[in-house]
């Protein structure tokens, strides 16, 4: 039996990993890069500076901001999942 794991030398699912992760805290919402181009998504386009960001490169987003954030992701070809 081949393993796939040592065929390949990634994992099968990995492919199917979304770029970010949003997670909905109600009043704020966490917006958390996961793969190396959500990361430079989240450098160019938002920022470390951009408004109050003590979980950087995690992005701390009012719920009236992240429509167009989200549009932005979609349009750059990224994928997201919702929590």
């Amino acid at each position: 039996m081949i393993d796939a794991f040592q065929t390949s030398g990634t994992s099968p699912a990995s492919k199917n990993e979304p770029d970010f992760v949003v997670v909905n805290h109600g009043s704020v919402l966490l917006l958390r890069p996961v793969t190396e181009s959500a990361h430079t998504w989240v450098d160019d386009h938002i920022g470390p500076d951009n408004g109050f960001q003590p979980y950087y490169p995690t992005v701390v987003i009012e719920p009236r901001y992240v429509g167009p954030v989200i549009e932005g992701i979609r349009e750059y070809g990224l994928s997201l999942e919702v929590l």
